[in-house]
């Protein structure tokens, strides 16, 4: 028989050793923030954040990983509000950050989109689907995330079905001019036609803002509606169907994103597109638990002509236009992402109430 040299034998047990010691060293638990500037419960997009997306990055990584990952979340603005989660995220603040782009009018003008074209889809799923579609046709609006704010997205929420809640009843959009009405801000122009007083406005301050009189309506969607009790102040809800909308993003910062190894990044990005799906199953769900919670808690739920819809839509005819030549004024594609969107509203076999052009 013959004998391997000892120098051998003890140069390959050293060597297991270290390659061993390397396996136990590469294990990493990677501690992270992940927040948003809305509360959980009465938020969808925050919800599927916590239900979906932390248990199911947490799940995935141990399991098909040597690593784990421990999220810390901080939900209701307790590290940033609705209007700071992208600047917390770009900061370092927070490493993952889910945030509505309607709070961001100027950093993510182009964005929401969603929001140009009003009457369109009325599935919050297949409107998340078709949005995704536009940002795969122009990369230019995910490069944004990278180059101006340090950070890339995950994956897109939204909110479910806009309609219009009020203190009292009306019949005629006329009964709408001059009533006080708040919206998130890319929505405000949709009350032109009513004549109605637009005032920007955010979620966590809608229910005082009802009560004290500071306006007297909600472009508001019933999820929300419902969850935030403003059916209280303002028990008149209209179905109107402006439609949701896919202008929410989860995003992680950079450079907590390139710490991570691998085989972790490729297990965040990928749940990150599941919570898109998740996030429009969800809202569809929501919606109609919203309506049904509204009818129980006494509102007056009531509709109004189709005729009236499509005089509505109508008089937005030139929205589109204008706000794709702002976002050409701000350097941003505003043409090619507005018309994308029109073409792949009009793909997925959906017609607006009125036929939208760019002039």
């Amino acid at each position: 028989m013959k004998l391997i040299p000892r120098y051998l034998v003890t140069a390959a047990l050293t060597g297991g050793f270290i390659a061993a010691a390397a396996q136990v060293t590469l294990a990493e638990n990677f501690t992270v923030r992940i927040g948003a500037g809305h509360p959980l419960g009465p938020t969808v997009y925050v919800d599927v954040v916590h239900d979906y997306f932390v248990p199911e990055v947490t799940r995935r990584v141990a399991a098909e990983t040597a690593h784990t990952v421990n999220f810390v979340e901080a939900y209701g603005g307790t590290i940033a509000g609705v209007s700071e989660t992208l600047e917390a995220v770009q900061t370092g603040l927070l490493d993952f950050g889910a945030y509505c782009f309607c709070f961001e009018p100027a950093k993510l003008f182009v964005h929401n989109f969603p929001y140009f074209a009003p009457f369109g889809p009325q599935d919050s799923l297949q409107q998340a689907q078709i949005t995704r579609r536009v940002y795969e046709q122009v990369p230019q609006l995910e490069q944004i995330f990278i180059d101006d704010y340090g950070q890339r997205l995950l994956g897109l929420s939204g909110w479910d079905n806009y309609h219009l809640g009020t203190k009292k009843p009306w019949t005629s959009v006329a009964d709408l001019q001059g009533v006080k009405i708040g919206g998130a801000g890319p929505n405000l122009p949709w009350l032109q036609y009513v004549g109605a007083v637009p005032v920007q406005s955010t979620l966590p301050d809608g229910y005082m803002s009802l009560t004290t009189g500071v306006y007297d309506g909600w472009l508001m969607f019933p999820s929300a509606y419902y969850g935030y009790k403003f059916y209280e102040p303002a028990p008149v809800y209209t179905l109107i169907g402006f439609g949701p909308t896919a202008v929410i993003g989860l995003t992680v910062n950079s450079a907590t994103f390139a710490r991570l190894p691998a085989d972790v990044q490729e297990i965040v990005l990928e749940v990150g597109l599941e919570y898109e799906t998740q996030s429009g199953i969800a809202n569809n769900e929501r919606q109609k638990i919203g309506l049904a919670k509204l009818a129980e808690a006494g509102a007056t739920i009531q509709t109004i002509s189709e005729e009236t819809r499509s005089d509505w839509a109508k008089s937005l005819a030139n929205f589109p236009t204008e706000q794709a030549a702002e976002a050409e004024k701000r350097g941003l594609p505003g043409r090619l992402v507005v018309q994308t969107y029109l073409d792949e509203v009009a793909k997925a076999g959906v017609n607006f109430s009125y036929p939208y052009v760019l002039n």
